[in-house]
């Protein structure tokens, strides 16, 4: 048998009912000699490897939905599905399937049921010869075809055999007829049965059956036979839900009456699973498999159809973003923008990628910029959902739409700058809205979905729009509540419009963190940036001043914004806070905090132990020379112990340096002006020839005298006379450069005079 290659999705069954995707790659019917008959093999596209090897039993029950799909199982519990790209290579692989089985390529599903009895099931023969014949569809048989119906749900061969049957003579119509007879004479014993005869057909779990069901002439008549429960006093009344209090809304009119039956058949069959039936137990989990693929595969058509009629999407997008438009209107546009989207999450990757490249190509994200801006809280709920859905399937996609905006319009109605001040402003007290927006925001400014660009400049470019045009927007509320009693130069104007009340109301505090969040993860990822703002702003002063906050939580982002930028190790980092004494409303908060062990504790000692084990040498002298006195008392822990070990370390290291230095340049003058005196004294007796050895042997053995009295000498007199205190001088010199003299007792009192000079910063600490 010759191989058929045709490009085919594999798609598995998993424990919760949905489809997972298993990926894409092209199909062949061969002979395979390990599993000794003709197998399905689909070997991946990408690198070739194998998805599936399956072979064709005789005895497997293979169905054929949607002219596209092959599905069946493996086994009780493993259900597999080909989607393919072409009727065509569907058509043929159901041939070969066909062939194999000895079936009918037109039937829509293959089945043997006496082999399958004969050689693997022997031991049910009279059951299952029974269940083929069902007892007439008749009224007074009603209690004996819901028996029988019940009964095959435990064995998966019985199950097969029942569906056939049922198939076969078109008894699921005569069912229902007998229903609307039970419904007029108010026969409500006929009607429990019925209600477990249709729910037992469901749970037959057969695409076929569903077929005849879901048809639009006996939907509701199944669905009326789900209403009488016998476990229920009363009916419930879902016929009349989906008739009357469920209304089709057509935002454009939906001319394509295939499309519109699909939509109502995909929304009553949802309905059916969802609130109609109860949810499975245990051991029926499995049972309704194939309507989950059956609501599956529907969706995928659905969104297919509606795609491929560009004047409908047209329109659409057309009135989305006209302002003519009536708000109601709009509401109902973007609800139904919104579906479209959820229901593309079925299709294929490579339908997918289509799918959204055509919402954008039509103005999906212009409109958005006008309906987030909206006042009603519906319509900006679900532009978010569909913001979302764009920013998941292409970062790259949005930020290039907004880049191009500043050219075109004002900041304040940036799509990015609209996205901040609706989560600023969200109204939520628990600020869901607001996480959502921020996870949103998080992933457009992240770096590592930038890299993979293959606009190579795209995170230089982006980065520098987003702090030159919208961090001041992020950051407004932040400063406007930190602002003390001043106003700011960083304040922005109008941001006490945005979020005028105090960082000590509850919702405010935790907008301010999910801030904070965000900042900390730019300190973390934007490095130039970031730093750079926080060097103009002087943010990390601002942030510090929520340690104050009586929310722990925002105190506690406030440490975390500072622990990041410590953790960078970075001196332009350290000299900022260093210069702006940035530990003191931390050490403050420490100390407030008291003997409580609790998370704000634990995390501001975290803070100092990384400086100890990292010995961030600049910030150790910082933090010992003006907060040991405040920290020494703190012993439960050896960190500020550590620290102060870390410094006297560091000052001996340095005395030592500086010591040995000046022992080596004192000694290199030394040998300078020993030279030196001894080549003056030689020239010296070379002129002074009539003396001889004489007058050169007092030079040498008396050269200070001479050097008292002779004029000639004057230059090695000066060498030397700067050479003798040369020990002395750099003695100051060291004491300059460490701060600490060598003498305990003079460090006493210059420790007393540094408290005189500077007494304001001790009560602070203390306080």
């Amino acid at each position: 048998m010759s191989d058929t290659r045709r490009r085919v999705k594999v798609y598995t069954l998993n424990e919760d009912r949905q489809w997972d995707d298993r990926g894409t790659g092209h199909v062949s019917s061969t002979f395979v000699e390990r599993l000794k008959g003709i197998s399905l093999l689909v070997r991946a596209e990408s690198d070739g490897s194998l998805l599936l090897e399956s072979k064709i039993s005789p005895n497997t029950a293979y169905q054929k939905q949607q002219d596209t799909l092959i599905v069946w199982s493996e086994a009780d519990n493993y259900d597999l599905a080909l989607s393919f790209q072409e009727k065509a290579g569907c058509d043929e692989i159901w041939e070969k399937i066909c062939q194999v089985q000895g079936k009918d390529p037109a039937l829509d599903i293959t089945q043997d049921p006496i082999d399958e009895s004969e050689e693997e099931r022997f031991e049910e023969i009279p059951e299952t010869s029974h269940l083929v014949e069902l007892p007439p569809c008749e009224l007074s048989r009603l209690e004996e075809i819901a028996d029988l119906v019940t009964s095959v749900l435990s064995s998966p061969i019985r199950r097969e055999k029942l569906a056939l049957a049922l198939m076969s003579e078109g008894y699921i119509k005569k069912l229902l007829g007998l229903f609307r007879v039970c419904e007029d004479l108010d026969n409500r014993e006929g009607l429990h049965h019925l209600y477990e005869i249709v729910r037992g057909v469901l749970f037959l779990n057969k695409a076929a059956l569903f077929e005849v069901m879901f048809s639009d002439d006996c939907i509701m008549d199944v669905v009326g036979c789900l209403e009488y429960d016998p476990a229920l006093v009363q009916p419930k009344r879902h016929r009349e839900f989906l008739t009357k209090t469920a209304k089709f809304k057509e935002v454009i009119p939906i001319t394509d009456s295939e499309l519109r039956q699909k939509i109502h058949q995909t929304y009553r069959v949802q309905y059916i699973q969802d609130i109609i039936l109860p949810t499975p137990s245990v051991f029926e989990e499995n049972f309704l498999s194939t309507l989950t693929s059956f609501i599956f595969f529907n969706k995928v058509e659905i969104v297919s159809m509606l795609q491929e009629d560009e004047k409908f999407l047209t329109e659409v997008f057309a009135q989305l973003t006209d302002e003519a438009t009536e708000d109601s209107k709009r509401r109902e546009l973007v609800n139904f923008v919104k579906e479209f989207c959820a229901f593309s999450q079925t299709l294929q990757p490579q339908n997918r990628d289509a799918f959204f490249k055509t919402l954008a190509n039509l103005g999906i994200l212009p409109a958005l910029e006008i309906v987030m801006g909206m006042d009603d809280l519906q319509v900006r709920a679900a532009a978010t959902d569909i913001f979302s859905y764009l920013v998941e399937f292409s970062p790259s996609m949005v930020r290039e739409f907004v880049m191009q905006e500043p050219q075109q319009t004002d900041d304040d109605v940036l799509l990015i700058n609209v996205v901040i001040k609706q989560m600023i402003c969200d109204s939520d007290p628990e600020l869901g809205g607001a996480v959502q927006l921020m996870g949103l925001l998080r992933t457009l400014i992240d770096p590592e979905n930038m890299l993979a660009s293959t606009n190579k400049t795209e995170k230089t470019e982006f980065l520098s729009f987003f702090y030159k045009y919208c961090m001041h927007v992020l950051t407004a509320p932040l400063l406007a509540n930190t602002a003390h009693d001043k106003i700011s130069k960083d304040l922005q104007e109008g941001s006490t419009k945005i979020n005028p009340v105090c960082p000590d109301n509850f919702q405010t505090a935790q907008l301010l963190a999910l801030i904070l969040e965000l900042l900390t993860f730019c300190v973390e990822h934007h490095t130039y940036h970031i730093k750079t703002y926080i060097m103009n702003k002087d943010l990390l002063r601002r942030v510090l001043v929520l340690m104050n906050s009586k929310h722990t939580f925002l105190a506690l982002c406030a440490l975390r914004f500072m622990r990041r930028i410590i953790g960078l190790k970075d001196e332009y980092y350290n000299r900022y806070i260093i210069k702006g004494n940035l530990f003191e409303p931390v050490i403050n908060a420490l100390l407030d905090n008291g003997t409580r062990y609790n998370l704000l504790n634990s995390a501001t000692i975290e803070l100092f132990e990384f400086i100890k084990v990292e010995d961030v040498k600049s910030l150790i002298a910082h933090i010992v020379d003006n907060f040991y006195k405040a920290l020494e008392s703190i012993e439960y822990v050896q960190t500020f112990k550590g620290l102060k070990g870390r410094y006297e370390q560091e000052k001996d290291r340095q005395s030592q340096r500086l010591n040995s230095e000046a022992v080596e340049k004192s000694r290199m003058e030394e040998d300078f002006a020993d030279s030196y005196g001894k080549y003056m004294e030689a020239k010296k007796g070379a002129a002074n020839g009539a003396n001889g050895a004489n007058n050169n042997g007092k030079a040498a053995v008396s050269p200070p005298a001479s050097q008292a009295v002779t004029p000639n000498n004057s230059s090695a007199s000066s060498v030397k006379t700067v050479a003798l205190p040369a020990t002395p001088v750099v003695k100051t010199a060291m004491v300059g450069l460490v701060d600490y003299p060598d003498d305990e007792d003079e460090e006493e009192e210059e420790e007393e005079e540094e408290e005189e000079q500077s007494p304001r910063k001790r009560p602070r600490l203390s306080s």
